[in-house]
């Protein structure tokens, strides 16, 4: 089996990789522009989490201060088995004024034919959001829907806008097309909020939310051969052939991606939004497939549960124990929810972002 190309974007270091088997065969490269990337991740984590520490906020009555903490994450960002990294994941606590109090965005983007419209999400989508987001007043869960729905909309079209353009002169889809339409990502978004969780998903990548001990999907893969996917495809013309899974025109594994222009309107960038109320969740858990098609929802919630139980450490004196979370948990989680998936052979790159959303720093269930 081959080595692992493996580098891990955290806000605190890198973790080097090893081996899961003796190298027989030569360790692949990994390109440049994946080493850029990671760079430009690991500086924007750490101002992201600078910026968010603390968020005041005045209330309607003009009383002191209300002080609202970013919620506490992990990000692990992988390429695996694959000679170039196409995964990209944004973090952006606080990146909103839309409500009094703070909204916090999570995304990861599994590119797919090269990696430059999984960057430009990373760099445009949570914009779009927020611009759409201010240009609405309402919270309601039609709203939301209708906000992400249109934040994508607009993201496929600067996609396809960048297509008709010169990438860039590293960008490897350039000696395969000058118009580079063959290129896509999937994006899995979710929003916190005080009292909400918001997901929006186009493609297979994955939002799961851990409660009460139990895993709780909050999205649905978007599959060719999935019931309703295949009847719209093929009430679009299009057709799905099975060529070592089921394909869109047996060419695209997913029925939904932003960007693809060229097998438009069968892959369609529309993404299906859930809303839901918090209450005793421990954690929200979102990665690319090449997590979920090697770990069940089952096992990923029992390893970030596990990480964030050990996590716990006490403070004060014995009158005034608190349990408070170490910032190192949700990390800790991220990286054995990587190391998991390339342990069981996942031949993708692997993206995991674990969100901690306890309330009162407890893990519920059993």
């Amino acid at each position: 089996m081959a080595d692992i190309c493996y580098e891990v974007v955290t806000d605190a270091s890198a973790y080097e990789s090893r081996p899961l088997h003796s190298g027989r065969r030569q360790r692949f490269p990994m390109d440049k522009t994946v080493v850029m990337q990671e760079e430009w991740e690991k500086k924007n984590f750490k101002r992201n989490k600078l910026e968010a520490l603390t968020v005041r906020n005045e209330n309607v009555s003009g009383e002191s201060p209300v002080t609202e903490a970013s919620p506490r994450y992990g990000v692990s960002s992988v390429c695996g088995r694959r000679r170039e990294m196409e995964d990209a994941v944004a973090i952006h606590p606080s990146f909103s004024s839309h409500s009094e109090y703070p909204q916090h965005y999570f995304g990861v983007y599994d590119g797919h034919g090269c990696s430059h419209v999984a960057a430009r999400c990373r760099e445009r989508l949570h914009k779009l959001v927020q611009e759409e987001l201010n240009s609405d007043r309402e919270e309601e869960e039609d709203e939301w829907r209708k906000t992400m729905e249109r934040s994508f909309t607009r993201m496929d079209k600067e996609v396809v806008l960048l297509s008709e353009s010169v990438v860039s002169a590293k960008c490897k889809c350039e000696l395969q097309t000058p118009d580079c339409d063959a290129v896509g990502s999937t994006a899995v978004v979710s929003i916190i909020t005080q009292d909400k969780i918001v997901v929006a998903n186009c493609g297979d990548s994955r939002a799961v939310l851990c409660r009460n001990g139990k895993p709780f999907p909050l999205s649905t893969d978007h599959k060719p051969d999935r019931p309703d996917e295949l009847d719209r495809i093929e009430g679009a013309g299009g057709r799905v052939i099975y060529w070592d899974c089921p394909r869109v025109l047996g060419v695209l594994a997913m029925s939904r991606a932003i960007g693809d222009n060229y097998l438009k309107p069968y892959v369609t960038c529309e993404p299906e939004v859930t809303v839901t109320d918090r209450t005793d969740d421990d954690c929200l858990i979102l990665a690319s497939d090449g997590l979920w098609d090697v770990v069940s929802n089952e096992t990923a919630c029992s390893v970030a549960r596990m990480c964030l139980s050990g996590g716990r450490r006490r403070r004060g004196t014995p009158e005034q124990a608190v349990e408070t979370i170490s910032d190192k948990a949700c990390m800790e989680a991220s990286v054995l929810l990587t190391k998991l998936a390339l342990a069981r052979h996942s031949g993708d790159n692997v993206s995991v972002v674990v969100i901690d959303l306890r309330r009162k720093g407890h893990v519920t269930g059993h």
